[in-house]
């Protein structure tokens, strides 16, 4: 319980009204019993101050934390339960759409190989999270927002294309060359990342939670499928990371219209996902087959270079569900 009494100003001006004024002195023995009692009602009065005056102009307010905390977290378990459902159920109409025909149990290698590329795969988005959250606290991410697009674009594009060819053409023999390619491509994707933090943690989560159970769900596809089944999507996937990333260029370079930006927008979100979700599948198919010709002695066994396609399928998939996931925050208010 929580009482609310007067303002000071409004005390102040009652004090002001209560004034006591000296009594003259009596001239018999009736007037100072009358004085008398007149000092002892004025004593007994309450005044501004008083406990009785206070409580009867204060207005009690009733917070119940308890209450509302457990409301909060019930609905929280809730949605987090409604989503957990939603992924399994996602995971298991895919393996039935996409996976009629399954493969039999992955050899050691595949498993050891496919095993190592996500071990990479979840240690490079942790290091990008980590370093790109410790950039937008140093301040770093309100000077790329606040810089030329087309000069953060272009660095960022020399810095992540340039270590990404270093952690490709780096010999696995090269172990400290090629881990130091790998942190800085997860480096230059932290500078990149780091203005999404401008967004609120709870789209953030919710879009990491998203991106997880598409790819856990499109990865479990593509380990279980049949042998080289999406090897055959490598060319239109590229044509469509071809149109997505024209689309998410057009607002910069051409003077597109309410109706040009709505599409622009349309195609490099949900073709976006449609295209990096399909690239999830493929990877993973690459995967095993690298593991499979690494067992053979044909390719060098290197799961660093592996992971980083992966890494960047989950990073454009993340980025475009915190994208709509904002959009649709903004409109419903």
């Amino acid at each position: 319980m929580l009482y609310l009494g007067l303002s000071s100003t409004l005390r102040s001006s009652l004090r002001r009204k209560v004034i006591i004024r000296p009594h003259a002195q009596p001239f018999s023995t009736r007037t100072q019993s009358h004085n008398a009692n007149i000092r002892s009602v004025l004593q007994n009065r309450p005044t501004v101050l008083s406990p009785t005056l206070l409580s009867r102009f204060s207005r009690p307010i009733t917070t119940d934390a308890q209450t509302i905390t457990t409301a909060s977290s019930q609905d929280a378990w809730k949605r987090f339960g409604i989503t957990a459902a939603v992924v399994a159920g996602t995971v298991i109409l895919a393996e039935g759409f996409l996976n009629r025909d399954t493969r039999d149990r992955l050899s050691p290698a595949e498993q050891s190989y496919l095993h190592e590329s996500f071990m990479y795969t979840g240690a490079g988005l942790t290091l990008t999270a980590v370093a790109a959250r410790s950039l937008f606290r140093s301040g770093v991410a309100f000077r790329i927002m606040s810089a030329n697009p087309w000069v953060v674009l272009g660095v960022s594009l020399a810095g992540s294309i340039g270590s990404m060819m270093g952690v490709f053409y780096t010999p696995p023999e090269q172990t400290f060359q090629k881990h130091a390619f790998w942190l800085a491509f997860n480096a230059c994707q932290a500078a990149t990342l780091s203005p999404l933090f401008f967004l609120s943690p709870a789209i953030l989560s919710r879009a990491a939670l998203y991106t997880c159970g598409v790819v856990g769900s499109l990865s479990f596809v593509g380990a279980t499928a049949k042998s080289d089944k999406y090897l055959y999507m490598g060319g239109p996937l590229l044509a469509g990371v071809t149109v997505v990333a024209l689309s998410s260029l057009a607002p910069l370079a051409l003077p597109l219209g309410m109706r040009g930006l709505a599409v622009a927008e349309t195609l490099s979100l949900y073709g976006g996902l449609a295209v990096f979700g399909g690239l999830v599948l493929y990877d993973t198919q690459k995967i095993l087959q690298h593991a499979r010709m690494a067992e053979m002695g044909v390719v060098p066994r290197d799961p660093i270079k592996e992971s980083v396609a992966l890494e960047l399928d989950m990073i454009n998939i993340f980025i475009r569900l915190a994208q709509i996931l904002a959009m649709r925050q903004n409109n419903r208010k």
